[in-house]
């Protein structure tokens, strides 16, 4: 487990982030149906999916946590094929020493039309930009991270059979000081997240996994609630009859 990112996800920063994070993600999940969810991350102490309306959750980490489920690597999930309904990545690819096999294994435990998300650092934004010129530094968390831009994740999603459906950004600029200045930063994050620019420092990637074949079910809303009509069987015709030799002479 990569303590260095759980000590910054407690800063006030990494705080700002999640309630960003849950507050994008509840709106995704609240429509995104199913009997397993899975978050498979790189940290044990943030849970993303408690908006999800899906009871059975479980989140996955490389070391134990109090909130650890699963103890496994992202590029060895010891889930069945094809059993999970939605899966949270969060920064799995890009702390991963394997993020194309990491990839693969969620491609393979999803279930066909399942959901996935993922999380990273936006490399093409000043929070990422901020986070390379860190580990040019000294900085030990962030040399660990691998950069993966959109685009790149993109070519991968689509390689696999992925559909992307959207792209989100937010965390534009990191919150800094207090009062008018804290928040005028965070109406301008607001207003850069509502007008969809990709200038974000973390992006949520949503994409839906595609069988070779099948016939992309309509999804319908929850409300107002459709009513199943029955549909009338067609009448039967009656079976011709045989005359007998009695009705034939008459």
């Amino acid at each position: 487990m990569l303590t260095e990112l759980e000590t910054w996800y407690q800063s006030p920063r990494g705080e700002y982030l999640l309630e960003c994070l849950r507050a994008k993600l509840a709106a995704e999940l609240d429509t995104a149906f199913g009997y397993h969810l899975v978050q498979v991350g790189v940290t044990g102490c943030h849970p993303l999916f408690e908006s999800s309306p899906i009871r059975h959750r479980i989140a996955v980490a490389p070391d134990r946590g109090e909130r650890v489920g699963l103890q496994a690597l992202a590029y060895e999930l010891p889930l069945a094929s094809d059993s999970v309904d939605v899966l949270i990545a969060h920064h799995a690819l890009e702390f991963c020493a394997n993020p194309h096999q990491a990839l693969r294994e969620i491609h393979r435990v999803l279930t066909p039309q399942g959901r996935v998300f993922i999380i990273g650092f936006n490399p093409a934004s000043l929070p990422g930009m901020g986070m390379a010129l860190s580990s040019r530094f000294g900085s030990t968390l962030w040399r660990q991270r691998r950069a993966i831009s959109t685009w790149r994740l993109h070519d991968w999603l689509n390689l696999l059979g992925l559909e992307v459906e959207e792209v989100h950004h937010c965390f534009a600029l990191p919150p800094a000081g207090r009062g008018r200045l804290r928040r005028g930063i965070e109406a301008a994050n607001a207003w850069c997240t509502q007008h969809g620019l990709p200038i974000g420092g973390v992006y949520l990637v949503h994409a839906i996994k595609q069988v070779a074949g099948q016939v992309r079910p309509v999804q319908r809303s929850r409300s107002p609630r459709l009513i199943d009509l029955a549909v009338p069987k067609p009448a039967t015709r009656p079976a011709p009859t045989s005359r007998s030799k009695g009705d034939s002479a008459a």
